[in-house]
């Protein structure tokens, strides 16, 4: 059910974003991925911004998100 939900929510807010931003919308997913503690989605969101949208104001956040999240990962294995 929880799946449903989150895929529903991804169709919404890419549904938003229009066509001509969908980095923003990608980036608004993974920020609410990172909210429900969806650590391996959100980072995916990320480098999937990251890859299609490279010169995109939001592939430098994705970017600082990697970077922060795979600190906190490294942070827990410690």
């Amino acid at each position: 059910m929880r799946h449903i939900v989150l895929a529903l929510l991804m169709v919404f807010f890419v549904a938003l974003s229009g066509c001509s931003d969908k980095a923003a919308g990608l980036y608004d997913i993974a920020q609410f991925e990172e909210l429900q503690k969806n650590k391996k989605h959100a980072t995916e969101l990320y480098e999937e911004i990251i890859k299609k949208y490279p010169d995109s104001e939001y592939a430098k956040k994705a970017k600082e998100r990697l970077v922060k999240l795979k600190e906190g990962a490294n942070g827990a294995a410690k």
